[in-house]
């Protein structure tokens, strides 16, 4: 990574209080950036250096004009868990763009934006994915298709440099964790939760190896390049693939499964068994400091705990 050359970023975090959003705010805190925390709820921001939380709605208006104002960046980390079409693209797809617009329309640098791996198609029988990929159909769930529409979206707000990361599944320790916790709790509790082909890829990044290339894009840390194989384009929109070493399901569910006391159910059929490529990131500096049996140990330690 290169060193930012300016002044302390200013730094606004929507969804600073969930999984990831928080750890961005840390890793910004950690980097000298001030940082706006943008929550819904009072007293649920991270209490760190540099740290104001700003209580609000992000879809609002008015109310995304003013904790832009003046900012260097904005990193957007908000899709609802749950619910269905509607209720994410509400959220997910016109919150975010609310905010988005309104930082191009304050003249804010650089836009950062949590995406996911599953906008790309991951049929099986494809090979391993790059940030050239084909991305994923209009029948690929609602999740994907949302997350998908995002991206394509903020590729057309004018103004700042916009980065999609793109990671695949999430690991780290947390309540609103999917992959440590949620997905978990339906193993323990559904049967069908713990079936799965063992060959499967399970293409995962550890939270805080996602929250330093978040944060060090978001304070100018990472240079910006005509070509965006060396880094983000300056004005344009660069997606970039962030995942750790391939695993499978086996490793996996494997692991949720022990740890829960209950039997995997082992299926043969179709798989995707491809790779989640992310040589782009670190061609831009980023290396992941978080290794799949680290990673494991402490997903195993949390559900035994």
């Amino acid at each position: 990574m290169t060193d930012p050359t300016s002044s302390p970023s200013s730094v606004v975090v929507t969804g600073a209080n969930g999984l990831v959003g928080s750890r961005i705010v840390a890793a910004l805190s950690e980097r000298g950036a001030t940082v706006r925390a943008v929550v819904r709820r009072a007293g649920t921001a991270p209490d760190l250096p540099g740290v104001e939380e700003r209580v609000g709605d992000f879809a609002d208006p008015a109310y995304a004009a003013e904790v832009v104002a003046g900012a260097d960046a904005l990193v957007t980390t908000v899709h609802p868990l749950g619910g269905d079409g509607e209720s994410q693209r509400k959220v997910g797809l016109d919150g975010t763009l609310v905010i988005a617009r309104a930082a191009a329309d304050a003249g804010v640098e650089r836009l950062v934006h949590v995406s996911t791996a599953a906008v790309y198609d991951r049929s099986p029988g494809l090979g391993d994915v790059d940030e050239h990929a084909a991305l994923a159909p209009d029948d690929a769930g609602d999740y994907a298709v949302v997350k998908r529409d995002v991206d394509l979206a903020l590729a057309e707000v004018d103004g700042p440099t916009r980065v999609l990361l793109r990671p695949p599944a999430i690991l780290g320790a947390g309540e609103t964790s999917v992959w440590n916790s949620v997905r978990p709790a339906h193993v323990r509790d559904d049967e069908r939760a713990r079936r799965s082909i063992p060959e499967q890829s399970f293409n995962w990044v550890h939270v805080d190896d996602l929250a330093d290339l978040a944060a060090d894009v978001a304070v100018g840390a990472v240079a910006t390049s005509d070509d965006p194989e060396a880094g983000p384009v300056a004005g344009g929109c660069t997606a970039v693939n962030v995942a750790a070493e391939v695993a499978t399901q086996r490793d996996y569910l494997g692991t949720v499964t022990r740890a829960l006391g209950v039997e995997p159910v082992w299926e043969d059929g179709p798989a995707w068994t491809g790779r989640i490529m992310a040589d782009r990131a670190r061609r831009w500096g980023w290396s992941p400091r978080t290794g799949l049996d680290e990673a494991l140990a402490e997903l195993e330690a949390g559900l035994r705990d």
